[in-house]
């Protein structure tokens, strides 16, 4: 309260003595309660540009907070935003009518009666033609009375365009003021001065049946006009199908409709989606690429392993040129999200028949981590398609490999939902797991490779691998969950690396050789931060490329206002976690774009809002999981692994990493190696010791460092340069994961262990040279 009040008396009446405090209160502020910012908030918003600079800087303090957090109001500070928006009119000619609906959407109490400041706000801003919150516009102007209501439905109806706006607007007049107010936080134009929208927002409009009519019944409309538009009905304009205002109605219907899992939702995506993605002509544009992109957003926020799945399947088809681009980027947001779903993450559709005979032969669709389309006859297998097949069934033909890129997009989705869910750390019932994924025609041979905890007895888990042994008896409703090595003993850990590679299985991802982070004693004395990470320098397009792979958010750096830092980050946990990675512009002259790396940090959602959270209050897996995606972040894009880097300062740090304690993606990359190597005819030549593979061959002895795969030369330390190709000698060595560096390791090893059979002279003069 103490705090509260002194923030307050800053804003309207300074002291000498809140001069010099008032920087202090940045790192107090989130002390304050909800209902206590909510207080604030009016005075902040009454100031405008207040000519106390003091006043000045708390108001924005108070601003900024409201943007990060769900503050609350009593009627009486409800009242208060209605009086400082209505003042602020004269000075600002604008008010933020989104942030009285969000005030009332807040209020912790029986509504004030501000009949008399909702009708000047509505009127104002219709007379100004600031009319871009048409839902914040109808709810303050339903609280204003029936009079005022239907005066702003008139006036706001003649600038919606297209008949599912339309039909939405009028959906939303005939709702109840409490109902209105709700639509209103699904405005996807955020206000300046509001606070985020309410986290359950979407679920208390779920639960309006008027609105949920609405939502089919619009998303059913649409489906048919795109039909149209394909079977020559409607003439064909590239994304003319649907109006501004309709894409967006139809991005609030999509979602309320994805938040309920309907039953038909599934079917009905799989027509929308090519429909309006494709041009019933052969031009290369789209029916409606502002649709397909706000239907894929929407899968952003509630995503379903089908709706994934389909749009992999369109992205395949589309012929215009840029959209399958912005589609991946997409798909990697909607996969993480998909993770941490885990109530309709794994599940997969009846995939149909995948046996039948054409042309006198049999033609079967395999699943082993990708679909194959295989023929054979009198039981022999054939190679390739059949003439019979490609003369007499060219449609059944091509149906069959349509569901192959089917079966490929389905299986791509279910594993990075697997593996995005692991901090969500989602069980399943065993009976549903054992027999809608271990023995799913399609799921079966991903979930098989993984290891798996069965929940034995109340917090007792019993680790299995189905591809290495049968599945134990557990009773229909026991929990299972995916195993990870942080809740594994390092004996347990070694045992399962052992049985992966003896058994020669390739997981889907890294599991068994999954990096683990444990909070460190300088991460325990910072707190709030860690700085394992930086001070790292980094190309830093492929940085920004990585935090779109793994699903991170960030905005790009460049020589413009702002644009010398910035933080990128990933939601975990189900939505209850965020990781922040800082990084810094750090030479963009140079033609590669450095950066700069700094701090780690992590925030926790609280009442719907982003809360700074000390480091020791994250959960170990939660933690683990997010500074693994930072360590390959660092590790990939480090300058550290470009062997050509001759730059100045950069080259100190290039040294400095070769010498550097290695981090545990190398170590990681090390045990592997240590059970791979033995195993293959260059094992005499090999050993590791720590930091390096150190390959002897017939000229030299070289050092492959595990983290960078630079190599250096014995006995002069003197670095040598090699591009292997891409099908290099040891291409075919077994690997129980899929990782590039550690391929590009054993390619080299491959290549030094035999260096007397190198062929190439860009790289025999290097080696001849000191040797």
């Amino acid at each position: 309260m103490e705090l509260a009040a002194r923030l307050l008396r800053a804003m309207t009446a300074p002291t000498a003595a809140d001069t010099e405090d008032f920087r202090g209160w940045y790192g107090e502020i989130g002390r304050l309660s909800d209902a206590e910012l909510g207080g604030l908030l009016p005075v902040a918003y009454g100031l405008g540009r207040a000519p106390d600079h003091v006043s000045t800087c708390v108001r924005f303090m108070v601003e900024e907070e409201v943007k990060n957090r769900q503050p609350r109001f009593t009627p009486e500070a409800c009242e208060q935003v209605f009086v400082a928006l209505v003042d602020g009119l004269t000075a600002r000619k604008w008010a933020d009518i989104a942030l009285g609906a969000a005030a009332l959407a807040r209020c912790q109490g029986p509504w004030p009666d501000v009949a008399g400041p909702a009708a000047t706000l509505v009127d104002y801003l219709l007379d100004h033609d600031r009319a871009e919150k048409p839902f914040a516009l109808l709810a303050v102007g339903g609280v204003a009375g029936d009079g005022v209501l239907r005066r702003t439905a008139g006036r706001l109806r003649r600038g919606r365009t297209g008949e599912i706006a339309l039909d939405e607007f009028a959906v939303a007049v005939r709702l109840a003021p409490e109902e209105r107010v709700l639509l209103a936080e699904l405005d996807r134009a955020r206000a300046h001065d509001s606070p985020p929208h309410l986290p359950d927002a979407w679920e208390r409009v779920a639960a309006i049946p008027e609105y949920a009519r609405f939502a089919r019944r619009a998303l059913e409309t649409a489906g048919a006009r795109a039909r149209a538009i394909q079977d020559g009905e409607i003439p064909y304009r590239a994304d003319a199908a649907f109006t501004a205002d309709e894409v967006q109605a139809l991005g609030r219907a999509a979602r309320l409709a994805l938040l309920r899992d309907e039953e038909w939702l599934p079917a009905f995506f799989d027509r929308l989606l090519p429909d309006i993605s494709i041009a019933p002509t052969q031009a290369r544009t789209l029916p409606s690429q502002a649709l397909l992109y706000e239907i894929v957003r929407a899968g952003l926020d509630f995503p379903t392993p089908e709706l994934v799945a389909a749009i992999r399947h369109v992205r395949r088809n589309v012929r215009h040129a840029g959209v399958p681009k912005q589609l991946d980027k997409m798909l990697k947001k909607a996969d993480a999200a998909l993770g941490e779903r885990a109530e309709v993450a794994l599940r997969l559709p009846d995939p149909g028949v995948l046996r039948r005979d054409l042309g006198g032969c049999t033609a079967e669709i395999t699943v082993a981590g990708k679909a194959a389309l295989t023929f054979e006859k009198d039981g022999r297998a054939l190679k390739g398609v059949p003439a019979a097949v490609r003369r007499d069934h060219k449609d059944e033909l091509k149906e069959l490999r349509g569901l192959v890129k089917r079966i490929d997009a389905q299986v791509a989705t279910l594993v990075r939902a697997l593996e995005g869910g692991f901090t969500a750390d989602a069980t399943h019932p065993f009976g549903r797991w054992r027999d809608t994924l271990v023995h799913h025609t399609i799921a079966g041979p991903t979930v098989r490779g993984l290891i798996w905890e069965i929940e034995t007895a109340p917090g007792e888990w019993r680790a299995v691998l189905p591809e290495a042994g049968a599945i134990p008896d557990a009773a229909e409703d026991a929990r299972v969950r995916l195993w990870h090595p942080i809740r594994a003993e390092p004996d347990e850990v070694r045992a399962w690396r052992d049985l992966v590679v003896e058994r020669r299985i390739r997981q889907p991802f890294k599991q068994a050789f999954r990096e683990i982070y444990l909070l460190t004693p300088a991460e325990e004395r910072t707190g709030t931060y860690s700085n394992r990470f930086a001070a790292h320098l980094v190309h830093y397009r492929r940085m920004f490329a990585l935090f779109r792979a793994r699903g991170w958010t960030s905005g790009l750096l460049g020589p413009w206002d702002a644009g010398g830092a910035d933080e990128a980050a990933r939601t975990l946990a189900a939505g209850e976690w965020r990781v922040r990675f800082s990084h810094v512009l750090a030479d963009w002259e140079h033609e590669q774009e450095i950066a700069g790396t700094n701090r780690v940090l992590f925030d926790r959602r609280v009442d719907g809002a982003w809360r700074s959270a000390r480091l020791a209050d994250v959960p170990p897996l939660v933690f683990s999981e997010a500074m693994r995606d930072v360590d390959l972040f660092v590790g990939v894009t480090s300058i550290a692994a470009d062997p050509a880097w001759e730059d100045g300062e950069g080259r100190e740090y290039w040294d400095r990493a070769w010498h550097a304690e290695p981090a545990e993606t190398t170590r990681t990359r090390a045990d592997a190696l240590a059970r791979i190597l033995p195993r293959t005819k260059i094992a005499d030549r090999c050993s590791l010791d720590g930091r390096h593979l150190v390959v002897r061959g017939e000229l030299r002895t070289y050092k492959i460092h595990l983290g960078s795969a630079n190599i250096a030369m014995e006995p002069d330390g003197a670095y040598l340069c090699v591009v292997p190709e891409r099908r290099a000698a040891g291409a075919g060595v077994f690997l129980p994961f899929e990782e590039e560096r550690l391929s590009l390791i054993l390619s080299k090893a491959f290549l030094l262990a035999a260096d007397d059979e190198i062929t190439d002279e860009s790289i025999l003069t290097q080696i001849k040279r000191g040797a």
